[in-house]
């Protein structure tokens, strides 16, 4: 398969100052060491914990926050080395749904403003053929063209989000980064984005980046899934396979803790994790993962574990796994 985004240790840290004068006294280590590829035609699912570093990632992809190391490729061409002319042009390929759709819309633009803004500044389309581009896409998120002289707060969180797709879709890109699309609406009203998403996909080819903090949702549709953990990777594997034979203490919990609709069930066998999250301001030396691990050994402490392969396209990193290498 074609490599659509490449990324290659990829780092981002975000100063913490303090004082009068706004000295540097440390970093948030957001994202650290990352290096992952995402495949055209693909729904890369990126799923962990608040403040595991998969927005920053997805925002770095964009271009909407500068990396700090390392180096994103998207369809061959290094992101860092182009200028500003360069970049504009490149993000007609690369758009965003933002996770709350009644902040990402301008609520002093109709809908008719709102889609028409990207095809404006990228696009030299005459006025039949703006009119003509609009309505198509919202043909293509299911709204009928009655709602263009309508504002935001008219709809309900489904038909906005609906809106915020359709504006992604204006420019006919090939990839998108939906960062927890549908965490903010109502659970019924989640299956329907998730299934419009997955049409989208079929019939314009696209490639998804599916940030999500939901396990069931992400395994619903995507083809591979990244687990995140204080800013690293600690598993990739393609969905299936990382749902039926998890391999790191993180997946195992995270997956224990999906809710099961059985009031008989026996909770006994879930992990519970203990302790919090530590700051990614101070993060633990070696494994980032050992103060709340039930397995950790003297060598986690001291030494961060590298990624390898258990099986086919199946990456770990833990060092239980080490000795099987």
């Amino acid at each position: 398969m074609k490599k659509l985004v490449e990324i290659t240790n990829l780092s981002k840290e975000f100063p913490i100052k303090k004082g009068f004068f706004h000295r540097q006294v440390g970093a948030v280590h957001a994202v650290n060491n990352v290096s992952m590829n995402i495949y055209k035609g693909e729904t890369l699912g990126m799923v962990g914990e608040s403040g595991c570093g998969k927005s920053t990632i997805g925002r770095c992809i964009l271009g909407l926050t500068d990396i700090t190391e390392g180096s994103i490729k998207f369809d061959g061409v290094e992101l860092s080395s182009l200028n500003s002319g360069e970049m504009k042009a490149l993000r007609k390929k690369m758009q965003v749904i933002f996770q709350n759709p009644y902040s990402s819309l301008n609520p002093r633009m109709t809908i008719q403003d709102t889609l028409k803004e990207p095809l404006i500044i990228h696009e030299k389309f005459s006025k039949n053929k703006l009119k003509s581009r609009i309505l198509e896409l919202l043909d293509m998120v299911g709204l009928s063209p009655n709602v263009l002289s309508r504002y935001p707060h008219e709809f309900s969180g489904g038909q906005r989000q609906r809106i915020g797709i359709a504006r992604a879709l204006a420019l006919n890109p090939d990839f998108i980064v939906a960062d927890e699309p549908v965490s903010a609406l109502d659970v019924s009203i989640q299956a329907q984005v998730i299934n419009l998403l997955q049409d989208l996909k079929k019939e314009l080819g696209l490639t998804y980046l599916f940030i999500s903090h939901d396990l069931s949702v992400v395994r619903h549709i995507s083809d591979r899934t990244v687990v995140m953990y204080l800013g690293e990777i600690v598993e990739l594997a393609p969905v299936e396979l990382l749902y039926s034979k998890p391999q790191h203490p993180y997946t195992k919990a995270l997956l224990s803790a999906l809710p099961v609709p059985d009031p008989n069930l026996d909770l006994s066998g879930r992990i519970l994790l203990k302790g919090e999250i530590p700051s990614p301001a101070n993060p633990p030396s070696g494994c980032k993962f050992h103060t709340r691990c039930d397995y950790v050994m003297d060598i986690c402490k001291i030494q961060a574990p590298v990624q390898i392969e258990t099986e086919n396209q199946h990456f770990v990193s833990c060092h239980l796994y080490k000795s099987n290498c």
